[in-house]
């Protein structure tokens, strides 16, 4: 688990360094560990504390744009360079379980796939990479992106925005972000548990 307190000490310039871990996650392979949504809560958190000179459609259109950039990015990097990516072999950083893990995701729910993946952890970085390397044309990818980044990015950072001004959540930061850890993993072990349930019966 990532230490996101680093943030709090950086005033509005956390809110770059947020938008390039967006960008990482949603864009480069190796970004598939970073923490997106506990991230986006916490980003939302401090804009009604620590942040307050930062207005709250800023931070939203920062983190959309991020993501969008990143969806982009991974899409042309599946478009591109498709066959080098998903016969890429294990390495530190990239799993090629991940990698399969995402083209059944894709398979599975199809277009929306672009949408949910946004809201499960490890998808959100491989699903565009798997748009494009299933040549999913950009505009309706883009479009089904659209959607999916902006109920992503700025819909969590509203969450945490908001539950800030309870003064239980602002008085237990970390606790909370945790917890909302804990909880956006949920989606992803539920897809490993559906797909050892279905291995099983194979």
């Amino acid at each position: 688990m990532i230490d996101l307190s680093f943030l709090n000490t950086l005033g509005p310039l956390g809110l770059l360094v947020a938008g390039l871990m967006v960008f990482a996650e949603t864009g480069l392979l190796v970004g598939f560990f970073l923490p997106g949504d506990s991230l986006l809560f916490l980003v939302g958190l401090n804009l009604g504390s620590i942040w307050q000179d930062v207005p709250i459609w800023v931070a939203c259109l920062a983190i959309s744009v991020a993501g969008l950039a990143g969806d982009q990015t991974g899409y042309w990097i599946g478009r591109r360079l498709g066959p080098a990516v998903f016969t890429r072999p294990n390495s530190k950083f990239f799993s090629q379980k991940n990698v399969e893990r995402a083209h059944n995701f894709f398979e599975r729910y199809g277009s929306k796939a672009v949408i949910l993946a946004h809201f499960v952890p490890v998808m959100r970085t491989f699903v565009p990479v798997a748009a494009g390397v299933g040549e999913m044309s950009w505009r309706k990818f883009t479009t089904y992106n659209l959607i999916g980044v902006l109920g992503w990015g700025t819909g969590v950072t509203l969450l945490g925005y908001f539950l800030g001004g309870i003064k239980f959540v602002s008085d237990h930061v970390t606790y909370v972000t945790i917890a909302f850890i804990l909880i956006s993993f949920i989606p992803l072990a539920l897809e490993v548990f559906k797909a050892l349930r279905n291995k099983k019966r194979a």
